[in-house]
């Protein structure tokens, strides 16, 4: 009887797995993906003052970037991230700060660089939030 009562209670287990969810790093060997940040136009503007390597990504279209931008920023318009973004940014490793109009497109861009292999994207939203120099072109 016992040993019914165990097969009865272990059986759910058995045909239902553990309930632990696989880990995407043990899969295939491939490594998990980080994630980008968000942080603050505050956070972003000291990464820049900081002097260390950056690259400032503005994704909205030509137009938005011809009326106004950050200086020094590169323009990939949020829909040629997957087909630009390996040419204009080959280190995969490189501090990226991503920027749109209000933050929609730059949080999509930064999901989509992660989503490449990209391991240092951090999104700061608008322009529209950003309280230092704008140039336009």
């Amino acid at each position: 009887m016992k040993d019914l009562l165990a097969t009865i209670f272990l059986l759910p287990f058995g045909l239902f797995g553990s309930g632990k969810t696989k880990d995407s790093s043990s899969e295939g060997g491939k490594a998990a993906r980080a994630a980008p940040r968000n942080i603050s136009a505050k956070q972003a503007k000291a990464i820049m003052d900081e002097g260390g390597s950056y690259t400032l990504l503005d994704v909205r279209t030509s137009g938005e970037f011809r009326d106004k931008h950050i200086k020094g920023a590169v323009l990939i318009p949020v829909d040629e991230i997957e087909f630009r973004a390996e040419s204009k940014l080959p280190d995969k490793s490189a501090v990226i700060l991503v920027y749109c109009q209000s933050g929609g497109r730059s949080a999509r861009a930064a999901k989509l660089l992660a989503d490449m292999g990209y391991t240092n994207v951090s999104n700061f939203g608008g322009i529209m939030g950003w309280p230092y120099d704008t140039v336009s072109a």
